[in-house]
């Protein structure tokens, strides 16, 4: 069976917390879109963690995590995270799909100026690099995990994608070009690393789910910031509802039979656009500071939520 987790809000509604719940009775958890941009704290008797790229499934020994297709890998940041927990005596069994697209460093980068040039008209991105991922993505200028090996390949689309940049860099931004043969080799650096996670995760889904394995979906942030049905344009990039979860990774629209919509007493956002229950003032510092295990801060940038009053309105929604 198949069970998709999904926020019912603007994200931070405590997904991670019902994730880390429900893997226990999961063979695989699969995490089906978004990046390092977010995050799900989870506290258990290993310690205290923030995971941003990694399934919410890593603590159990008999779990397989898999980086689902739909997912804008960091690769830094995802061994890095692989890293934490090594040092604190969890090594979760993972598997990153080949067909998974790579956050490169000129994403990043391209996040901040646009938001620097936008100024008071900025998106409140978390500079992460997302929205020049997925919009590299769709227009097919995206670097694929497989295409760390095969360097011919590799380098030609480097070549193509540093001619387009460099024209916003230079003439847009007044920043320096990019290089093609650094940026090769940063992706050679990461090859060898990233090499035991990496395999065909689209066969191991579907032989596991023949073999009647329970499968776990879990997506980032929350239904208010989907693209299409969200609050557009303040939204993130890649879809955030159970629909797209077939998608990120890689399974039948039929297969999902369990739609689980995370929701809390209080309403809490980051970025900008609309939340018509917002509080402000001494009120909203109590909520934030009060609210979940370690107070209303982003588990990626450590920046305050915006908290107001449970938006029935909106969770009908």
């Amino acid at each position: 069976m198949v069970r998709a987790i999904v926020g019912a809000n603007w994200g931070d509604e405590g997904k991670g917390k019902i994730t880390d719940v429900l893997a226990a009775q999961s063979d695989i958890v699969v995490r089906f879109q978004g990046g390092s941009n977010a995050g799900h704290t989870i506290i258990n008797q290993f310690g205290r963690f923030a995971l941003h790229q990694l399934p919410s499934g890593v603590f159990y020994d008999h779990v397989t995590n898999i980086i689902g297709n739909g997912v804008a890998l960091d690769i830094g940041k995802f061994l890095s995270e692989v890293n934490t927990l090594a040092e604190s005596g969890v090594k979760p069994r993972l598997l990153v799909s080949d067909r998974t697209q790579v956050v490169m460093p000129y994403h990043v980068l391209f996040d901040q100026y646009e938001e620097e040039r936008l100024g008071g008209r900025s998106f409140g991105s978390t500079k992460s690099g997302i929205a020049p991922f997925y919009s590299d993505k769709y227009a097919k200028y995206g670097i694929q995990v497989a295409d760390l090996w095969d360097e011919t390949r590799l380098m030609e689309r480097l070549e193509a994608i540093c001619t387009l940049k460099n024209v916003l860099l230079v003439h847009l931004y007044h920043r320096d070009p990019l290089e093609p043969r650094a940026l090769f080799d940063t992706l050679m650096g990461y090859r060898d690393i990233l090499a035991p996670y990496v395999g065909d995760a689209l066969t191991f889904v579907h032989q596991s789910l023949a073999s009647g394995k329970e499968l776990l979906l879990e997506g980032q942030l929350g239904s208010m910031k989907d693209p299409d049905l969200g609050i557009c344009p303040y939204t993130t990039s890649p879809h955030t509802l159970a629909g797209f979860g077939t998608v990120g990774a890689g399974i039948p629209p039929t297969a999902i039979k369990d739609v689980v919509a995370v929701t809390k007493a209080y309403s809490s956002a980051v970025g900008a656009g609309a939340f018509v229950s917002e509080l402000f003032g001494d009120e909203a510092e109590t909520l934030r500071r009060n609210g979940g295990d370690a107070g209303e801060y982003g588990a990626t940038t450590g920046r305050p939520r915006r908290v107001g009053w449970f938006d029935t309105v909106a969770t009908k929604y």
